[in-house]
This record gives structure tokens, C-alpha cells and sequence, in this order.
């Protein structure tokens, strides 16, 4: 599959209290436009990580309010959207209004990208944000019914990408990665929230050989 199918693939997903970064406007955050920069970086992202060799994905759950609501990316709040885009050479424009919101588990990955080298794209289960009935801005797991999709989803990922493994961040994302062991190897981490930071940032540093004990992050506090 072609990046521009899977972002038209992408785009065209509608459930009910989920919203789609790709295809919906936030009323109270977004610029009219934010959808369609949403889509442009995702796909211009695909296309550069197409063209190198892919150390690995690296798998959440689903995205969140505070982070990829607002980015349309994995584990990137508007803090680190800048250094997202670096990564893959990428220039990109501001796509909310107001100041930038921080999100304490992509601060926690980004600490950890920052010692990185190695080509990784993130993603998640769920691509999208689901949210409470009524509470557009909160965060709840998603459903058996949305996790089929996202993993359809997944499933086409991986064969644009091609990647040597996956890293699956917490139980849920260990669930859908052990469903392609046969297409490449898989690892599981501890998911950084909830007090998993430390772990994290262990595991990570074994995996990639980080030989010094380097790997921090800034503590905030999020209202």
C-alpha cells in the first residue's frame, strides 16, 4: 500500500465518541486547516521512513487529549512536534491555537529519542483519540470493535515500513504486536505512566545499548 492510500484510509474512519485528527476539527484548539497539516505530515512521515531501513515501531495504546488530539502523531504532544519532524528532515507548521500543551508521557518517550539514532516511527493500537460520551477532552481505552480497526490499520503499516521489530509500550500494545511475531520480531517495555518511567527508560537503554546511565526527563505538572 502507497502512503497516500493509507492516509486516505486513514482519514475516512468515523466512531462515535473518537476523534479522528486526520479528518476532524477541534472547535476550541484547531486552526481550520488542522486536518488537512495533520494529513500532510503523517503522509510526508510515511514517505521519508519508507525510503530507509526501519529499526522499529514503536506501539502505544491510543492516542491522547493532551498529545496526539492535537499533533495527529504517536506519543508526540505539541512540546516535541518540532523535534518529530526533524527526525525525518520534515518542516512543519503550528497546528493549534494558543500555547503549547505538554503531555507526560510523550516526555517521557522524547527523553528517550533524544539518545536515539536509529530510524523509529510511533504509532498506536487505535490511531485515533477516543473519549468519554460528552468529555471530548478526556481519555478512555478503546473498544474491541476499534481495536480490530486499528490493527487492520497496523497490519498495512507494517507492510509500507517493513520494520526489524516492533516495541510494544505496555500490555495493550503487546497484545496487537504479538499478533505479526511472524512478520518480525517483537519486545515488550513497561508503559511509562503510572509510575513506569524508570523501567521505561532501562529497558529502552538496554535495547538500544545506551552505555551510560543518560537517559531523564522533566517532570510537570499537568492541569
Amino acid at each position: 500500500m502507497r502512503a497516500d492510500k493509507f492516509i486516505q484510509k486513514i482519514s475516512d474512519f468515523h466512531f462515535e465518541n473518537v476523534f479522528n485528527p486526520y479528518s476532524d476539527r477541534c472547535e476550541v484548539y484547531d486552526y481550520a486547516d488542522a486536518p488537512k497539516k495533520r494529513r500532510v505530515l503523517l503522509k510526508k512521515m510515511l514517505c521519508a521512513a519508507s525510503e530507509v531501513e526501519i529499526d522499529s515501531i514503536w506501539i502505544g495504546r491510543d492516542l491522547g487529549y493532551r498529545g496526539g488530539r492535537r499533533t495527529g502523531l504517536a506519543l508526540t504532544d505539541d512540546i516535541h512536534l518540532i523535534h518529530h519532524a526533524n527526525r525525518w528532515g520534515i518542516a512543519c507548521e503550528k497546528i493549534n491555537k494558543g500555547n503549547a500543551v505538554p503531555e507526560r508521557t510523550a516526555a517521557v518517550i522524547w527523553s528517550a529519542l533524544a539518545h536515539i539514532s536509529a530510524p523509529v516511527f510511533l504509532w498506536n493500537v487505535f490511531p485515533f483519540h477516543p473519549f468519554e460520551s460528552g468529555k471530548p477532552f478526556s481519555n478512555r481505552p478503546h473498544n474491541a470493535a476499534e481495536r480490530k480497526v486499528g490493527e487492520e490499520l497496523l497490519d498495512d503499516l507494517i507492510g509500507i515500513l517493513k520494520p526489524k521489530r516492533l516495541i510494544a509500550i505496555g500490555n495493550d500494545a503487546e497484545k496487537t504486536a504479538r499478533r505479526y511475531s511472524d512478520k518480525c520480531e517483537y519486545v515488550k517495555v513497561r508503559h511509562p505512566s503510572y509510575g513506569g518511567q524508570n523501567v521505561f527508560l532501562e529497558q529502552i537503554e538496554l535495547l538500544y545499548k545506551i552505555k551510560e546511565r543518560s537517559l531523564t526527563y522533566n517532570l510537570f505538572e499537568e492541569t
